[in-house]
């Protein structure tokens, strides 16, 4: 059994930090460090970086590199950052997981080694997997269970690999019928389990909270306004929590279902956070009456992102 009495405890709200580019697709750092400057005064409790809502599949391992080094020297320790370090080859995982300890990550976030639709690895290789990522650090280790990876991760696996390798300790579980899955895994993992958190934007984030949820990792857009949910749940005002979330919960629904990863570049565009809003191509751009329909529900709640930057 793994002992987690030492491994630092983070719960609440780490928003995915969108990673910004100009006009032309060129990485914006100013822009960058911008986003981080607002998510942290919005009450990001901590931040995720290089992730999908990321856009991390776009950038060169130079890109990356850079992103890195100028989100955790900006930051400089005022939240704690978790880096994503997913690769499908074992060794570059464990190379990129150490860089960005070395570097002052927080915390490290990975999915199952996969490849395009087809190519995947059974649980005894991605057991090994993880084991020998874990060997070559020792921060924590969040498992992101997603759908993208097309890879099927059982509670039962996953609370095996929370007992038997010692940084495995956080899970982002971002699956169809989450509570259900974060229930099972808390229950089979026990003390093991230290960080059981929701993901997918928070759209699933009141049920997942009920099911023992301590964190979420949302978009960027709004820090603010989930942790009007997280904090009163948090206290033991549940009440006050589920009022919040349906006051929330178009604005949450809306970029889940209509905006997705663009929804927070185009929040912050609005609010003179950043100076673009561009994904980078080939992903399409968010549609003119798109956009508007995210800025109206948005406004009704006054996010800080549509003031910060004015």
């Amino acid at each position: 059994m793994t002992d987690t009495t030492a491994m630092p405890r983070y719960r609440g709200v780490f928003p995915v930090v969108p990673t910004i580019f100009n006009e032309h697709g060129a990485l914006d750092l100013e822009g960058q460090r911008r986003a981080v400057d607002f998510m942290i005064d919005a009450g990001s409790e901590g931040l995720c970086i290089l992730a999908n809502f990321s856009e991390q599949f776009v950038l060169t391992d130079a890109e990356r590199e850079e992103v890195m080094q100028a989100v955790l020297k900006h930051v400089a320790g005022r939240v704690p950052v978790i880096v994503t370090t997913t690769h499908f080859a074992t060794h570059i995982c464990a190379e990129r997981s150490r860089r960005a300890q070395d570097l002052g990550a927080a915390m490290v976030m990975i999915m199952p080694p996969y490849h395009g639709a087809t190519i995947r690895v059974a649980e005894r290789g991605i057991h090994d997997f993880f084991q020998r990522v874990s060997d070559a650090i020792s921060i924590p280790i969040m498992i992101q269970d997603a759908p993208v990876a097309g890879t099927p991760l059982s509670a039962p696996f996953l609370a095996r690999m929370a007992r038997e390798i010692a940084n495995v300790a956080y899970f982002k579980i971002e699956v169809p019928q989450a509570a259900a899955k974060l229930r099972e895994l808390i229950e089979l993992g026990g003390d093991a389990i230290v960080g059981p958190w929701d993901g997918e934007e928070a759209i699933t984030l009141m049920a997942d909270l009920d099911a023992g949820a301590n964190g979420s990792m949302t978009g960027g857009g709004f820090p603010d306004g989930i942790r009007q949910i997280t904090d009163p749940y948090l206290a033991g005002r549940r009440e006050d929590a589920v009022a919040a979330y349906a006051r929330w919960l178009p604005l949450i629904n809306y970029e889940n279902r209509q905006c997705g990863l663009l929804a927070a570049k185009a929040l912050m565009e609005e609010g003179g956070v950043i100076r673009c809003g561009m994904a980078r191509h080939p992903i399409a751009q968010l549609h003119p009456a798109t956009r508007a329909g995210l800025i109206e529900i948005a406004r009704r709640l006054d996010p800080l992102v549509l003031r910060w930057g004015r």
